[in-house]
């Protein structure tokens, strides 16, 4: 029985997804020459599960970190969109807790920097409601503002080490097993975990490759125990982005005893945090996908860039101007480019920063430059007034009344 994963109509919705912005990628191409037999032809392997996986192709990016990518060829991305799209992301999701914001349809860095910021401002003014209710209780005056002090607390910031590259085999397929029991269909379920395994198991134990879709979600199911443990078990302020995740609490002795709770929490799963860790006062802020997250004595939430970010957008600049005046790169990649960064970082407070880039930016791109809204490029036209003629009466033409549209 075909199934909604290895059926002709998903794998080829899957191989449309999949060639989204790889048209000039030479796989993509000769699989687009012959698209109706090659996923016939996928279609009738997965089918029979005469079909390997691989093999990858390694490389590695700089962006945030250093880090070894492996790539799949052309049809495994098939696979996996379907495989993905139509099970894993449905099966996977559901389970997730709404603070965790990585991988999924409508979340990302921007949905996570908002909740934090909402966490942040929760945690102000559910302190001041507190402080208020204890004070009225109690006969005493109203606190005064210079007087606040709901701004002060405590986060715990951790970061696992290397996260990818220590994943166990093992644990992921038993974690995505126990996410797929609900489906009905039992051929599927044991056909999806068949192939799920193939894909775990495609390179060394324990570490799943980065470049997989479905490493993503694998990932974050990971660490979806772990989540609702400190969420609803332990009813502490979290958020995690893959690796990345905080807690705020106004007691440092409690993420004193919880940080001792995770190392013996996450030993078991092959995990351990990296020295980035540390628990350091609210006042200092938070630094988390990008940026750096303050909260006022006010209860203002101000959203900061970090110093690294502009200084490694300053030094892409400096390299897209070489690479242009060699013919590397386009005029057009760069100012896409460029522009993604500020449709970015346009999400905190960033308006004098964003000036001053604009500045350095066009310093080494004058020929980008926008031109001034009413300017004429080609150069200012001479008309010459034309002369009157004796006895001829000049008629003025009438302006719209725009004081007179409805």
């Amino acid at each position: 029985m075909e199934n909604q994963v290895n059926s002709f109509v998903a794998l080829y919705k899957a191989y449309q997804k999949t060639r989204c912005g790889k048209r000039d990628n030479p796989t993509a191409m000769r699989y687009r020459m012959e698209a109706i037999e090659r996923t016939a032809d996928l279609s009738d392997r997965l089918q029979r599960r005469d079909y390997t996986f691989g093999p990858y192709y390694p490389f590695k990016v700089y962006e945030p970190k250093e880090r070894l990518v492996l790539a799949i060829d052309f049809e495994g991305k098939v696979v996996q969109h379907s495989l993905c799209d139509n099970v894993l992301e449905p099966c996977f999701s559901r389970r997730f807790i709404r603070d965790n914001y990585a991988g999924q349809i409508g979340k990302g860095t921007h949905d996570g920097l908002d909740r934090l910021a909402d966490a942040m401002r929760h945690y102000f003014f559910s302190r001041k409601a507190a402080d208020e209710a204890a004070r009225r209780a109690a006969g005493l005056p109203y606190r005064p503002m210079e007087e606040w002090d709901y701004a002060d607390g405590w986060v715990l910031k951790g970061d696992f080490s290397k996260f990818f590259y220590t994943l166990v085999h093992a644990v992921c397929f038993e974690k995505a097993k126990k996410a797929l029991a609900f489906l009905s269909d039992p051929e599927l379920r044991d056909f999806v975990e068949w192939l799920l395994w193939l894909i775990i198991d495609s390179t060394p134990d324990p570490g799943i490759p980065i470049g997989n879709q479905s490493s993503q979600l694998l990932a974050l199911l990971y660490l979806d125990d772990f989540d609702h443990w400190l969420r609803d078990d332990l009813g502490l302020v979290y958020g995690r982005y893959m690796d990345d995740f905080y807690i705020i609490s106004s007691d440092k002795l409690l993420l004193r005893r919880i940080l001792k709770e995770i190392e013996d929490y996450i030993k078991p799963l092959g995990l351990r945090l990296n020295n980035k860790t540390q628990i350091f006062p609210l006042k200092n802020g938070i630094d988390f996908l990008g940026f750096h997250t303050y909260l006022t004595s006010t209860g203002k939430v101000v959203r900061k860039v970090r110093a690294k970010s502009i200084d490694n957008m300053k030094r892409k600049i400096r390299k897209y101007r070489g690479l242009v005046d060699s013919g590397r790169m386009t005029l057009e990649s760069v100012l896409q480019s460029y522009a993604s960064w500020c449709g970015h970082i346009s999400h905190g407070n960033t308006y004098h920063l964003r000036q001053n880039m604009d500045a350095y930016f066009f310093g080494y791109f004058p020929e980008l430059r926008p031109t001034p809204k009413g300017e004429n490029t080609h150069g200012p036209k001479t008309e010459q007034p034309r002369k009157q003629v004796e006895g001829e009466v000049r008629h003025h033409s009438r302006q719209a009344d725009h004081l007179a549209r409805g």
